[in-house]
């Protein structure tokens, strides 16, 4: 289910790729406004701010990861970054600066339609009282009485693995980089311990996912963080 009349910003200077979302995007009812630059992006997006913005890093004039600490210097609305399979390093930059997902080029137009779908959802629940149960399959995240569940059966999690969850959980659909996961769950001093944070997920995944080796719901993202993947 898509959210109706939400307007979307698309930021991109490849014509085709304007084009074709401009289309698809307005037969799923979306109101849609193009930008081919970094800075008419900008202007657009302050006289009439966007509910979801699909940024390209790519762009002529300004760097892709400049327009989105830009953008989040004033406005919440989530920010969908499209990117080629090189830029990793940019992925990631741009997602520390505020950005809530990443596709990488080229894309399925489903697959975006359902990122959208969740940005929108995530920021509806920022904006009202945040949902405090996260379901994911047989998993329930309680965030509010820090208790979770798998199969109906308690999981004993201890204080750093239920804070690490529940920071994924919260952020439901979005990819969190490893610094951002650090610093919120370890703090600023730790943000370079990676494998600090690998070690943990796996205890998490053990406990959580039927298959550890395949986890379905605490998805690694290659290179960038974690995405934990909840129910629509």
């Amino acid at each position: 289910m898509t959210t109706p009349g939400a307007h979307i910003l698309v930021i991109d200077d490849e014509p085709q790729i304007l084009r074709a979302l401009r289309t698809i995007l307005l037969e799923k009812k979306f109101h849609v406004t193009t930008a081919s630059r970094g800075e008419e992006g900008l202007t657009l997006a302050a006289a009439d701010p966007p509910d979801l913005v699909i940024l390209d890093l790519g762009l002529p004039d300004l760097s892709g990861i400049e327009v989105c600490a830009r953008l989040r210097a004033w406005t919440q609305a989530p920010i969908i970054v499209l990117s080629v399979r090189d830029s990793e390093r940019d992925k990631v930059a741009a997602l520390d600066r505020g950005a809530d997902d990443y596709l990488t080029k080229p894309f399925g137009i489903e697959e975006l339609l359902a990122r959208i779908r969740v940005a929108l959802r995530h920021a509806a629940q920022a904006q009202g009282s945040r949902a405090t149960l996260v379901r994911a399959g047989p998993i329930t995240v309680d965030l509010a009485g820090h208790q979770v569940t798998r199969d109906g059966v308690e999981v004993k999690l201890t204080a750093t693995e239920f804070n690490l969850l529940a920071y994924l959980a919260a952020n439901a659909g979005r990819v969190l980089t490893h610094q951002a996961i650090l610093s919120h769950v370890w703090g600023e001093m730790d943000i370079g311990q990676v494998e600090y944070l690998r070690v943990y997920m796996r205890q998490l995944r053990k406990k959580l996912e039927a298959n550890p080796a395949q986890p379905v719901y605490l998805v690694t993202e290659p290179g960038v963080g974690y995405r934990f993947l909840a129910d629509d």
